[in-house]
């Protein structure tokens, strides 16, 4: 009924594709081995390969297209720009403060703030600004968060290799070769929602910045608690520690406020990318006045720029996604869809005796084979982390383009409303009927 992929061309482009580029990707995580996939067509929800695989995403590039691919409300609005003004200029144009006041109406967290074009870019400026405003060091990072590819936040809790029967903290290890001994002086990795261990770290320590995403979008969605958060900020408060919330993934994606709405408490400082451009390269951070008012040329001011920053592609990107999430009912669409397909995959996995819980909210959820919903990245070690990953293979064979990690949440467009829900869910039977070892 469903034939195995032909994957011919995509290994033929990956044999040149190394012969130029380390493991012939321009991402490391683009790399699946022989199965990498090469694309030639994306639009709406779907993707299809160079082979004329046809997928429908639930990645969306870790969560960049929020309306979908190639949506023509977004594009021809940056086609607009680049006709009628051009692509970028080292001077300033009033469609930076349009942008500005648009993400203001939409987060009162923010009073002022900078553009970039990454979610580490935007990171990486934030935690500076934090240090120049506190002239502390010390930053203070959630175990399981991921806050972009830069020297400091490239250190984490090798949970995946810790044995949870001993009371030993899993050991901090660099995620991967080249990090400098002296960025790890300068982090702290705590267990999210443990109030005992937020206590602790204070104890002594002058820390400049607290990270966190409190909805962690590298780690199955995995949610802080209402409790925790409210402590997070009181002790903040109480330290005159800068709070820095990571929306990356979150922001104009689970509410049009970002998870700050959910919760009701504000960051002092914010970092966004993804959603705010539906995948064209725009980021920005921002907050409270008094902090970014330390960006500065005075002496003593914090040094931020770059050549591309608040290029006129991602400004003209981010005016249009930024409108349509904020005076259409797009958000409440995604949300919709994504309660369906939980359920849809809830009633599947009941069927087959599967236990399994959901966490975050239904524009990016996480899948846990469990029976208890893992309240950090310690516990989602006790989730069956393997079946996961053969069950998701199974999916991508059939056209579901899931990651294969369950860390990874499944990220739902506006596009997604237009899918087959009835293929979808055959295909989930499908594929669970091929995954061995669900009993």
């Amino acid at each position: 009924m469903y034939p195995k992929r032909d994957l011919t061309n995509g290994k033929s482009l990956l044999k040149r594709a190394q012969q130029h580029m380390p493991m012939g990707v321009a991402d490391s995580y683009r790399y699946w081995g022989e199965d990498t996939i090469f694309l030639s067509e994306m639009e709406g929800p779907e993707i299809v390969d160079v082979d004329g695989n046809r997928y429908v995403d639930f990645r969306l590039c870790y969560g960049p297209i929020i309306l979908g691919y190639r949506d023509p409300r977004v594009d021809n609005a940056v086609i607009e720009q680049i006709q009628n003004v051009g692509s970028m200029v080292g001077f300033s144009l009033a469609i930076e403060s349009e942008v500005c006041e648009l993400i203001k109406s939409m987060c009162p967290n923010i009073e002022k703030l900078r553009f970039a074009n990454s979610g580490t870019e935007a990171v990486l400026g934030a935690i500076r600004t934090a240090r120049g405003y506190t002239g502390r060091q010390k930053v203070v990072v959630i175990e399981g968060g991921f806050h972009g590819l830069y020297d400091e936040m490239m250190w984490k809790s090798d949970v995946e290799n810790w044995d949870s029967s001993t009371a030993e903290n899993p050991e901090v290890m660099p995620f991967g070769a080249g990090l400098t001994p002296t960025s790890r002086d300068l982090v702290t990795l705590i267990p999210l929602n443990s109030k005992e261990a937020l206590e602790e770290v204070f104890l002594g320590e002058e820390i400049a910045a607290v990270i966190i995403e409190p909805i962690m979008g590298n780690c199955g969605s995995i949610l802080a608690t209402q409790s925790y958060i409210n402590a997070l900020r009181e002790i903040c408060d109480k330290h005159g520690t800068v709070l820095i919330m990571d929306e990356v993934k979150t922001g104009f994606r689970v509410a049009k406020g970002g998870v700050q709405e959910l919760y009701g408490v504000h960051a002092d400082l914010t970092t966004y990318a993804k959603a705010l451009g539906n995948g064209y390269p725009v980021a920005a951070f921002g907050g409270k006045a008094r902090i970014m008012d330390c960006i500065s040329l005075k002496e003593g001011g914090v040094v931020h720029g770059g050549t591309y920053t608040a290029n006129l592609v991602g400004m003209a990107a981010a005016k249009a996604t930024l409108e349509i999430l904020s005076e259409t009912t797009a958000l409440q669409t995604i949300n919709e869809v994504g309660a369906e397909i939980q359920q849809i995959l809830m009633d599947k996995f009941l069927a087959y005796g599967i236990p399994c819980t959901f966490s975050g909210p239904d524009s990016m959820f996480g899948i846990h084979f469990s029976d208890v919903v893992p309240q950090n990245y310690r516990d989602w070690k006790e989730t069956k982390a393997e079946l996961y990953t053969t069950f998701a293979n199974h999916l991508i064979e059939l056209g579901v383009m899931v990651e294969p990690d369950s860390r990874e949440p499944w990220f739902i467009c506006e596009a997604h409303r237009n899918i087959d829900m009835n293929q979808l869910a055959e295909k989930i039977d499908v594929a669970l009927s091929r995954t061995e070892g669900l009993s």
